[in-house]
């Protein structure tokens, strides 16, 4: 029923906000315009409290700071209608541009607290996008509306400042808009409102401060952009979604998903400052040398800075996707192919060193009962628990112990595991897996196979002995360790065949 409510709510502002919008912009220019335009604007206002108190969203200072810019905005809107209508004057500046400059800050600072509870203040990348796209636009403000007002005729030197602050103030909210675009999180329907009602306050105000430095300020479509934008504030503050707007939308930590649409973006904002200069030159426009130049600079910079950002991410992605193809993803063990390669290389160091090798198989027992009887993620559970109480023993055994042992423990496959121990004799080998067996978690026991490099077989001839003789344990009714039988010779001296596993 609240839903409902809040749904037919939000549907009559837009409908209502809309027609007045037009109405406003249809009626001729005088003191009855003004009112309405007034009172459409603090209409909106009254709205985003109410949706700020209805829905008590997460973020609520951003929604209140991002309110009291748009009072105060609409404040200033206000006392220019006074200014003309009832005083008949058009100062500047006046009180009027203070509450404006000062409605920049606060909704600048609403945005902020918007990133800040969406996560995004670690987020490196959404930074420097954010400052590529800021650095472009400022550029062509500082061509098209700083650097005029700063020059403009018959102005006190207060007058020029100002219609410079105006400018500084548009691209304080590109970047907020253009941050908030870049966090992390849920893309609501407040949030696409919010970002709406940014961007048309931003058209309307630089297209107003150009004509006002060119051609000279004629309401009409400036007009609707200013209204739509108080009427899309309203809406996001009264859509429910603004309880979410900070939740995320499944995005992982870090994420850096660099998009066809992010890359033409940031590509255009990047070729912001050569194509002025070019257009300037092909046009006979006044070169802005040193505004493009150090712009050039600072977006070479970051776009540097980004690539960079995006190599790293690359490299750690690498980096994770080796360490799942070298580790078992339950236990964090070497996976069979790891196992299989530190084989052979402590082969070569055996043969080498003249070291003796030995590898184990282990087979926890009565695995499947374990599972049936209290399910699969138990039986994961023993697992995991299995792997890290046997290498805590085994670090243990090996603490101090000189370069010449070392031990590797890894996951065969399903509950079998397989441990590497070179510079064991058999009778070592045995005495250290049998010590193993105390250490199996949940009372569980297990069996294994132990089997000793006889120096000439092969990775497959070793393992097939240790499995033979795991199976030996298996029906000598489990819970022991077995030695595996002496590899075969034959009669030149090399090792037989291995036997099939069948």
């Amino acid at each position: 029923m609240a839903s409902s409510r809040a749904d037919t709510l939000l549907r009559l502002h837009l409908a209502v906000g809309g027609v007045l919008s037009v109405v406003c912009v249809l009626l001729p220019v005088g003191l009855g315009r003004d009112v309405l335009y007034s009172a459409i604007s603090i209409g909106c206002v009254a709205l985003m409290a109410v949706g700020i108190r209805r829905h008590r969203p997460r973020a609520a200072a951003g929604w209140w700071l991002t309110t009291a810019g748009i009072a105060v905005w609409a404040c200033a809107d206000v006392l220019w209608t006074v200014y003309t209508w009832v005083l008949g004057i058009s100062p500047f500046p006046s009180p009027a541009d203070a509450l404006y400059l000062t409605s920049y800050a606060l909704i600048a600072a609403g945005f902020w607290c918007f990133v800040r509870a969406r996560r995004g203040q670690g987020d490196r990348e959404g930074v420097i996008d954010s400052l590529i796209f800021t650095v472009g636009f400022a550029l062509l403000a500082w061509v098209l509306l700083m650097r005029p007002g700063l020059e403009s005729a018959g102005t006190s030197t207060a007058a020029r400042v100002l219609a410079t602050a105006y400018p500084v103030g548009d691209v304080l909210l590109l970047a907020m808009l253009v941050r908030l675009l870049t966090t992390r999180g849920a893309r609501t329907a407040a949030f696409r409102w919010l970002l709406v009602a940014n961007a048309l306050l931003l058209v309307a105000d630089c297209t107003y401060q150009y004509a006002i430095m060119t051609t000279g300020y004629t309401p009409g479509l400036t007009t609707v952009l200013w209204l739509l934008g108080y009427v899309s504030f309203g809406a996001a503050a009264l859509h429910p979604s603004m309880r979410q707007f900070t939740d995320s939308d499944g995005a992982g930590e870090g994420d850096t998903r660099f998009t066809r649409r992010r890359l033409a973006a940031l590509t255009l904002a990047s070729l912001v400052a050569p194509g002025t200069l070019m257009l300037q030159l092909a046009f006979g426009l006044r070169l802005e040398a040193w505004a493009v130049a150090l712009s050039s600079v600072v977006l070479f910079l970051l776009v540097v800075m980004r690539m960079s950002g995006l190599l790293r991410h690359l490299e750690q992605q690498a980096s994770r996707l080796a360490d799942m193809a070298r580790t078992d993803a339950l236990t964090g063990l070497p996976n069979r192919r790891t196992s299989d390669a530190e084989l052979e290389r402590m082969q070569t160091r055996a043969r080498a060193e003249g070291l003796p090798l030995c590898v184990a198989v282990i087979d926890l027992d009565r695995f499947k009962a374990f599972n049936d009887t209290f399910g699969h993620q138990a039986g994961d559970s023993l697992l995991v628990a299995a792997a890290g109480a046997w290498s805590g023993r085994l670090d243990a055994a090996h603490a101090g112990v000189g370069p010449g042992r070392a031990a590797v423990l890894g996951r065969w496959g399903g509950e079998e595991f397989v441990l590497l121990l070179l510079g064991h004799d058999l009778r070592a080998a045995l005495a250290l897996v049998d010590g193993l067996r105390a250490r199996t978690p949940a009372g569980q026991t297990f069996s294994a196979g132990v089997a000793c490099w006889s120096g000439l077989e092969g990775p497959a001839e070793l393992f097939e002995r240790a499995d033979t003789a795991l199976y030996a344990a298996k029906e000598g009714g489990r819970d022991r360790v077995v030695p595996a039988a002496p590899a075969p010779v034959s009669g030149d001296g090399a090792a037989s065949a291995p036997v099939s596993r069948g």
